[in-house]
């Protein structure tokens, strides 16, 4: 098993926050659930030189545990913003060996 993340951007127009309740639930009952959070206010920050703006296009994340890339990808069922037509993006966090 490894872990993904789903970076849930602000796209979706008919999002309902009641839908998030069920789905947090089904992921928690299935065992793959590790985490996430709704992103607020924020900055970037750079050592040298000017650093780029702010991703305001990402509204939240959710770890999860998965096999692979397509299950994760099955994981998105449900999905508050996925189901509303939003853009989810999945990443695998790599582990260091």
């Amino acid at each position: 098993m490894s872990d993904f993340l789903f970076l849930m951007h602000g796209d979706a127009a008919d999002e309902r926050q009641a839908d998030w309740p069920p789905y947090l639930d089904r992921l928690i009952q299935s065992g793959r659930l590790r985490g996430g959070s709704s992103l607020g206010a924020g900055a970037c920050f750079r050592k040298d030189g000017a650093a780029r703006p702010l991703s305001a296009h990402l509204a939240g994340f959710i770890r999860i545990s998965a096999d692979g890339l397509e299950d994760a990808r099955s994981c998105l069922a449900g999905n508050p913003v996925y189901e509303a037509g939003g853009t989810v993006e999945v990443r695998v966090l790599v582990e260091d060996e």
